[in-house]
């Protein structure tokens, strides 16, 4: 299932669900069709019942190079564009399954953003990142309210206030990137990845997921209940099953594909808009 023409385009494979932003000619930049159809890619895969992992990748050269400038001079990006882009990252952040950006090139600005709203990212050697929002009289709207999690508030403010690049090397040791492989390695090394994930079960990572994000803003000990709820969720399930019967079996649990080829955690959302 592919939508060719989208500058967001999405299909699925393997369990596999493929998000890729196809603007190459301008490295990926963001405007506002691409913002929406980013939404409408991200609200696919997030119901796509034979979508277990998902994997956020750019065309070409770049993973993306931020804001479109030529857009945004013109006065082409407006409130709709920001609101669709948050909704977006939103949508990658929150869904019940794992979310994978694949980082190579230019990933600046809100191609950060975009990766920062995922769960994992494996970049190559040659990356770039970096912001530069306020340097276009911007905020980081993606970015702000996440990168302090990953890499300290100082280092959050050095990135978003002066804006400075980084290697994908210098990334991995602040936190920002997971695993930096050369390029000619990339295909392997995700192909490895999306094997991991695949053999995690799918209803336990979802509430696993969940409760990590919620991690920073609540109490553990105010959310007791809620955790032995989705573990008693989890004790009821066919992943439980599998698990012991691999166990008893000396053999690997495997989860995908599903006897119920269904995901559980997905969210139900309306088509992408612009309220």
């Amino acid at each position: 299932m592919t939508d060719e023409a989208a500058h967001a385009r999405y299909d699925v494979r393997d369990g596999v669900g493929w998000i890729t932003l196809e603007r190459p000619h301008v490295l990926n930049a963001l405007d506002g069709r691409l913002a929406r159809d980013l939404v409408r890619a991200a609200l696919r895969a997030e119901a796509d019942a034979d979508c277990w992992v998902v994997v956020v990748r750019g065309a070409g050269r770049a993973f993306s190079s931020g804001i479109d400038r030529t857009a945004l001079s013109a006065g082409a990006i407006d409130e709709s564009f920001f609101r669709d882009w948050i909704r977006a990252l939103n949508c990658l952040e929150d869904m019940g399954k794992l979310v994978v950006s694949v980082i190579h090139g230019y990933c600046i600005g809100g191609g950060l953003q975009l990766a920062l709203a995922t769960d994992l990212r494996l970049a190559t050697a040659d990356a770039v990142l970096g912001l530069g929002a306020t340097q276009h009289g911007l905020i980081p709207d993606g970015a702000v309210l996440r990168l302090a999690r990953l890499v300290g508030l100082a280092r959050a403010k050095e990135l978003a206030l002066l804006n400075d690049h980084v290697s994908a090397e210098a990334a991995r040791a602040m936190g920002l990137v997971n695993w930096v492989v050369p390029p000619g390695e990339l295909d392997a090394a995700l192909a490895r990845l999306i094997e991991k994930c695949l053999g995690a079960a799918p209803l336990a990572t979802a509430h696993t997921k969940r409760l990590l994000q919620e991690s920073f803003h609540l109490d553990p000990r105010t959310t007791i209940e809620r955790v032995v709820r989705d573990q008693m969720a989890c004790l009821r399930s066919w992943e439980l099953e599998e698990a012991n019967r691999a166990w008893d079996e000396k053999r690997a649990a495997r989860f995908h594909p599903s006897p119920a080829r269904a995901l559980p955690g997905a969210a139900e959302r309306a088509e992408p808009g612009h309220g």
